[in-house]
């Protein structure tokens, strides 16, 4: 039942009525009678008795038809739920899209007769294919090889698609090189897969990131055999995706991380890119993260699983020690052929030349890099933490942080001429005062992307400016000399690269009170400096200090380096992914209730509490990898217990959280 409570949160048994019975297949949404109302449900099987002694109930109606949940994601729903502490329920409400009758009826029209699964229980007869391969579309001539390109560029890559096309369930972790076409390669990687008669699901940040992966996919696939899914798409665009996928009509899906459950036919591979990237951590419960969900797609259907990207993280780092991937990189020799020129501006030898490049925010160096890069008309990325304008500013006499009055929240500046306004409840603070000084003069405390370009536009007055980011986010600039200022995320391609990128602010992003901290900047930068030119005609200066571990990482181009480095100071920290963590969120009380209720594991260590929004608290929960099962599954029962009591506080559950403090 479609019922997201935790102690509802197993299969009931119904009776399916005679008039129903041609079309009460599993998969299908139906509605039942349960405590006295008509709800939501699913169909998961099929049986000729029941074990319920008691007296059981009619389905009250088949919804629709059409058997939208296969048996391979209701089993994949099912281990996310327990892998998380969460509902079946609330899993199935992501993995399947909501119904669209009009789009199903026009779908039925164009195709009256949908091929049938064969991993579906229910479907009659083998599986139906098109021409030999299995996949419908797929080519004629099964296990046709697929030309490497630039995957001969890592020694392992052409390996890697042999046994795409073999069907072998191959386990990667790939780090990109500099300039690497990466929606390219996942490309060259589906049309493997897809030569060996078998399906993909491929998952990537953002909408930018799929607009490039579905031109390549076209390019190499041809049109029409693969479908874009995500949740920008609209209800029934989506769901004529889903069902494109699901009818078997295409081999192939693409998607942010709406398509994480997507039902791909005798599916063969599951690839993340950036896998780092927050994006890919779902905002509703339970809350899982597409590449755990992916990885856990791979290990039970026996799939071929693909994480990349320019930087790598302790998750992907943790899959090769542990040997369930096998690592995909250049040599250190194509490496340096393919970076650009990196430098920092906080080591010993730039302050020598430049004392000021300690505190100045665009020191010589980096200004140095611009200008020449300017002069040979090649665009100049500049990349820069924050956006808006002022984001925080202080008293100008006293130094003291602006607060708002109402809330105490950090007060910014919109723009030049612009009213200081809280960035929390958007109070305008046109009177304010210091608290400590009454100073009413304001200062800038940290400086966001538009009044970055505003101040390189009166220093670079005859080269055009560019920004790109919240507000509008560019796709792609001319290869000609302009300066263009972007959030992380959001740098467009430059034809034929950039000539120089500027990493200002880092210690916007190293400061960050977050165990991520340091491998989140490192991604950033990599993503950025990958843009660059190779050297000599490319350059990437970043304004830190080039000690630091993330610096030394991107001067080598090395992020393997760092994520070892990182992941075996959090096997000794105790902190994931070397442990597994739930953080326990809510009033204090129910907090408490929750703990007292949980038989956790004996090993269970409880920290905290920490403050958390709103008045709440949190506790932290920590076991070793291998009580990863008992802690979720005790959390579960902890809350189907408060269910059941109707418990008012509600608690908010995450395993693994993106964020610990």
């Amino acid at each position: 039942m479609d019922v997201p409570l935790a102690h509802l949160d197993r299969p009931f048994d119904y009776l399916v009525p005679a008039e129903l019975d041609d079309v009460a297949v599993p998969g299908t949404r139906v509605k039942v009678r349960f405590a006295g109302q008509v709800v939501d449900g699913w169909l998961l099987s099929r049986a000729d008795d029941s074990g319920h002694t008691g007296r059981l109930a009619y389905l009250e109606k088949v919804v629709s038809p059409e058997p939208v949940l296969t048996p391979e994601v209701a089993r994949l729903a099912r281990a996310v739920a327990d892998r998380y502490a969460g509902n079946l329920a609330d899993v199935l409400r992501l993995a399947v899209p909501p119904r669209h009758a009009r789009v199903e009826k026009e779908t039925h029209e164009e195709q009256p007769t949908p091929a049938p699964d064969p991993g579906d229980a229910a479907a009659p007869g083998g599986p139906v294919v098109s021409g030999e391969s299995g996949v419908p579309g797929g080519p004629a001539v099964p296990g046709e090889p697929v030309d490497p390109r630039g995957w001969r560029d890592y020694p392992a890559g052409p390996a890697l698609l042999r046994a795409l096309t073999e069907g072998r369930p191959a386990r990667a972790v790939w780090s990109a090189l500099p300039g690497e076409d990466w929606a390219a390669r996942y490309a060259d990687a589906v049309a493997a897969t897809v030569a060996g008669g078998r399906g993909a699901v491929v998952v990537v940040p953002d909408a930018r990131d799929l607009d490039r992966l579905d031109a390549a996919l076209t390019a190499v696939l041809g049109p029409g055999r693969h479908v874009s899914l995500s949740a920008a798409l609209g209800p029934a665009r989506r769901y004529r995706a889903f069902l494109a996928a699901r009818r078997g009509q295409v081999p192939v899906v693409v998607g942010t991380r709406a398509a994480m459950f997507a039902p791909v036919r005798r599916l063969g591979l599951v690839a993340v890119w950036d896998d780092g990237d927050d994006l890919h951590s779902e905002p509703r419960a339970p809350y899982p993260h597409a590449r755990d969900v992916l990885l856990t797609r791979a290990q039970l259907g026996e799939a071929a699983a693909l994480v990349g990207g320019y930087a790598r993280t302790a998750e992907a780092q943790l899959l090769l020690e542990t040997g369930w991937a096998r690592e995909v990189v250049a040599d250190r020799a194509t490496v340096r052929a393919r970076i650009p020129a990196i430098a920092p501006t906080g080591d010993d030898p730039q302050l020598a030349r430049d004392p000021g490049a300690a505190t100045a925010r665009l020191p010589s160096l980096a200004w140095t890099a611009a200008r020449d890069a300017l002069r040979a008309d090649l665009p100049v990325l500049v990349q820069v933490p924050r956006r808006g304008y002022l984001p925080s500013v202080s008293c100008a006499d006293c130094r003291t942080p602006a607060r708002c009055a109402h809330c105490a929240g950090p007060l910014a500046l919109p723009s030049a001429g612009g009213t200081p306004a809280c960035r929390w409840c958007a109070r305008v603070a046109a009177a304010y005062a210091c608290p400590q000084c009454g100073g009413r003069r304001l200062r800038a405390a940290v400086t966001g992307a538009r009044r970055t370009a505003e101040e390189l536009g009166r220093a670079f007055t005859d080269v055009p400016v560019r920004t790109s980011g919240r507000e509008e986010v560019l796709t792609d600039v001319p290869g000609t000399a302009a300066l263009v200022v972007a959030t992380p995320g959001a740098e467009p391609v430059a034809q034929g690269c950039y000539g120089a990128v500027l990493l200002l602010d880092s210690w916007a992003l190293l400061t960050r009170a977050d165990l991520r901290a340091g491998e989140e900047a490192l991604r950033r930068w990599l993503a950025a400096a990958a843009l660059a030119r190779p050297a000599p005609a490319g350059r990437v200066v970043v304004v830190a200090d080039g000690a630091l571990a993330p610096v030394q990482a991107l001067l080598r181009w090395d992020a393997a380096w760092f994520a070892g480095r990182e992941l075996a100071e959090r096997r000794e920290l105790g902190f994931p992914p070397a442990v597994r963590m739930a953080s326990v969120t809510g009033p204090a009380e129910a907090v408490a209730d929750l703990l007292d209720a949980a038989r956790l594991p004996a090993d269970a260590e409880v920290l905290g509490p920490v403050p958390a929004d709103e008045g709440r608290e949190r506790m932290l929960l920590r076991v070793p990898r291998a009580r990863a099962a008992a802690l979720a599954e005790a959390l579960h029962s902890a809350a189907g217990l408060r269910a059941a009591r109707k418990a008012a506080d509600p608690v908010r559950l995450q395993v693994d959280p993106l964020s610990l403090f």
